[in-house]
């Protein structure tokens, strides 16, 4: 089975019931500290040695992580019994998604070859709200190596106004021209 298809099916199985539940913030915040605790190298090697049986696996969880929900404890084991603990990063990320959507929330990566100033960062995310008709969080990335112009990146759609791309168009169109 696919990691990601294995970690969608998770969040939006996780996601599902914190909706049902109204409990949203509650399970984000648990992932949280879920991710923080069952990630430690040295947790994550303890979680998938074979050496232990999962009855000792889940009275560590239970006091590593004993302020989440009974729900998240649940996850918690559910994943170390099946092996896929490492996936956790990927379900919060899905989980993640699926609140921002719930919440009309859109994450924008704008990538410049300069840092924007604020003026120009609250220009983008302005203009981006009208086009998308949600709340956007817009983050900046700089990549020099663009030259200029920028790349807009909306969940999987690129917008790619860089410079660097038209020059490269210009440059097939023309030796297109010369054959």
């Amino acid at each position: 089975m696919l990691r990601g298809a294995s970690a969608r099916r998770h969040a939006q199985a996780i996601f599902q019931i914190a909706l049902e539940k109204k409990s949203l913030e509650r399970w984000k915040s648990d992932l949280k500290v879920m991710a923080s605790v069952m990630l430690e190298p040295g947790f994550l090697a303890l979680m998938e040695n074979p050496a232990f049986h999962f009855a000792e696996k889940a009275e560590i969880l239970k006091q590593k992580l004993g302020n989440v929900s009974p729900e998240a404890l649940n996850l918690a084991f559910l994943l170390v019994d099946k092996g896929r603990l490492r996936i956790l990063p990927e379900i919060i990320e899905e989980f993640d998604i699926r609140l921002d959507a719930h919440y009309g929330i859109e994450k924008v990566e704008v990538v410049t070859a300069l840092p924007l100033g604020d003026a120009e960062k609250e220009n983008i995310r302005k203009s981006m709200e009208t086009l998308l008709g949600k709340k956007v969080i817009l983050n900046n990335k700089v990549r020099a190596d663009i030259v200029g112009g920028l790349i807009i990146k909306i969940g999987d759609r690129l917008i790619d106004g860089s410079v660097i791309t038209r020059l490269k168009t210009l440059e097939k169109e023309l030796v297109g021209i010369r054959r």
